[in-house]
This record gives structure tokens, sequence and C-alpha cells, in this order.
């Protein structure tokens, strides 16, 4: 006859269990939490676009001839997990506004330290037909230069990479629309890739002359006759670097990387701004680069740092939309808090939620 359970072995049973309901946990809380996301539609070319010769092909280093055409629209954008599914719709809002979406080639610029493999398979899994590469950014290499500013979010090492696409490229890739990740489009990106730049400017940019210029650098800086000396014979505006065409080549040959680099080691020494990685391109090309029409960046959604305050669009027409600030739409989306404008980014939003239903 079978001997009943005693008091011990129920005790035994129970705490087995909790240790292994601890365990199961402790494991679940290992385990990375990953984001989903649906597959976008495939769009394609009208019959006007150029058709991109060899683009299957391979030149002499092994980089695809497609990839170094220059009918192709080259966008670069950063990629991280923190933000991926702001960059997802900003492709989807790309891609669905191209007149020739199959030409457009995306350079994603990712952290050396971060899962490379999950973000490429991201990209891959949502877009299965899109022209990308993935390129790895050594933080060491602008860690060092990196001084802490008024927001920590800005101190992040690959909010600089902007600063080193000239090297991180292929050099056949001669111009490149410069993208954040918190934005969309709701125009034809070819319009603002064929900027034209003149016989000498790098780069191309909304500019905003109405804005107090002096405010992004401090006393220290406008105090000294030699640092302020910087902006002589220069009418400088603020522009937002978030959305720029620059023209690489020029970039090279310049080395405004160095330059860039350069005031950032006075930074070092010297205080002489606050806000991360803008305050250096201003003093490089503030003054000295073509205007874009506003409504290639109309910025600021993402509102500053009061909480709950929303921005309105700036006035005139709007080609595309940017939620820099500290609020950003799929945070407040989430929360059930948006903004009216939020409203605008979330049909770009294609996070699978679990309970989602198959059309």
């Amino acid at each position: 006859m079978p001997k009943s359970p005693s008091l011990f072995d129920f005790h035994l049973l129970l705490l087995f269990t909790i240790f292994s309901l601890a365990a199961a946990d402790a494991i679940a809380a290992a385990r990375p939490i990953t984001q989903q996301f649906k597959e976008a539609p495939q769009f394609y070319n009208s019959e006007i676009c150029p058709k991109i010769v060899g683009e299957d092909d391979e030149s002499d280093n092994g980089t695809s001839i497609f990839l170094c055409s220059d009918q192709s629209v080259h966008v670069a954008m950063t990629l991280d997990s923190a933000y991926i599914r702001g960059s997802m719709a900003a492709v989807l809002s790309i891609l669905q506004h191209s007149s020739c979406p199959q030409n457009i080639v995306f350079h994603f610029v990712a952290s050396a330290t971060a899962n490379a493999s999950f973000l490429r398979s991201t990209i891959s899994s949502s877009f299965p037909y899109l022209n990308f590469q993935v390129y790895s950014f050594d933080d060491s290499s602008v860690s060092r230069l990196i001084s802490t500013s008024i927001r920590s979010a800005l101190d992040c090492p690959l909010n600089y990479a902007r600063s080193y696409l000239a090297d991180l490229l292929p050099s056949c890739v001669r111009r490149i629309v410069y993208l954040d990740s918190d934005l969309i489009l709701v125009d034809d990106i070819a319009k603002l890739a064929t900027t034209q730049l003149g016989d000498n400017s790098v780069l191309a940019a909304p500019e905003h002359c109405n804005a107090n210029f002096t405010s992004y650098f401090t006393l220290t800086f406008w105090s000294s006759p030699t640092l302020s000396l910087t902006f002589a014979n220069r009418k400088p505006c603020y522009f937002n670097t978030g959305v720029m065409v620059i023209d690489l080549d020029r970039w090279r040959r310049g080395d405004y990387t160095k330059k860039i680099e350069g005031w950032m080691e006075i930074q070092k020494r010297t205080r002489i701004y606050e806000l991360g990685s803008l305050p250096p391109f201003l003093l490089v090309f503030a003054g000295n680069i073509v205007a874009v029409d506003h409504r290639w960046n109309q910025h600021g959604l993402g509102g500053d740092n009061f909480k709950g305050l929303c921005r309105d669009l700036h006035p005139g027409p709007v080609s595309l939309l940017h939620w820099s600030g500290k609020g950003k739409p799929w945070v407040r989306l989430d929360a059930n808090r948006p903004c009216p404008l939020d409203a605008l980014w979330a049909p770009y939003d294609l996070l699978q939620t679990p309970f989602a239903l198959d059309s």
C-alpha cells in the first residue's frame, strides 16, 4: 500500500515549486524583449524612373554598382534598438511617397556594440526588397571627445555618427540625405535629394534665422575675441542637423570631420556650448550652407522638457514632420497620451501588437 505524503513532503514540494518559478522568472528576465514588426507592402518605380544600369553586377572591390550609382537616392540614418520603431516608420514613409522607391539606397549606421544581425534582420523582415547596408560605428572614435550636455540623451556616441558618414560610407557614394529616426516624409524624397549645392557648399538644410543664434554658445565663447571671430564675414543662422543634404566628395576633400573634431577638442578644454553634437556643426557650417525650404523640416514636434506640452506645425506647406525634442510619438501613443500631431505618425507605425488581426 503506497505511503501517504507527510507534511515534510508537502513542504519539500512547495519549496521546489517556489525555486522553479523563481528560476523561470530569472530566465525570462534575462531573455531580451524584442519588438516584432509587420511586413510593409512592396513599392515599385513609376515608368519615369531611371534604370540603374548594372544594378545586379559587382564593382572591382565587391561593392554593388547599384550602391554606387549617382542615379540612386542615398539616405543615411542611424539605427539602434531604442529608436528602431521610429526608423521603421521613417523608412515606410519615404518609400510610400517616393516616385522611384526601388532607386533608394539606405545606409544605416549602428554602434559597434549593437546587435547588428538583429537590426539587419529586423529591417529585412519588414522590408524584404529594400536596398540597404548596415555600417558599424566605433563609439570609441568619438567618446573621448564628447562633453556632457544639458540632456544625457544627447551624449550618446551614435548622435555623432553623422560627422563620420564620409568615412563610413563607400567612397563611391557622393551625396546623401541624412535623416534622424524621429520623422516621417509626406513628399517625394527625390525633391530634397536633388537640392543644388552650388559651386562650393558642402551641405544644405532649412535655416532658421529668426532663432537666437547666440544662445547656442556660452558666454565664454562670445567673450573670447579669438573664438567669436569664427563667425566673422558670415551670417550664421541656426539649422537642425536632423535633415541635411551632404556632398560627401566635398566633405572628404575639405576634411570636415577633422574640423568638427577640432571644435570638440576645444569644448573639452573650455566649455563653449551646451547642446551635444549640434554646435560643432554650427561652428563649421553656419552661414555657409544652402538654405532649403522650411517644408522639409517641420521640427520641434516632440516638444521640450515640459511634460505634456504639445507643439503645432509652423505656418506653410509640409513635406517632412520631425518629432525633435524630448517627446516621441510612439512613446506618447503607447502611454495613451498623444499630442494631436502624433496621429500623423501613427499610420506609418509597423509595430506588431499582440492583438493585431490579419486582414
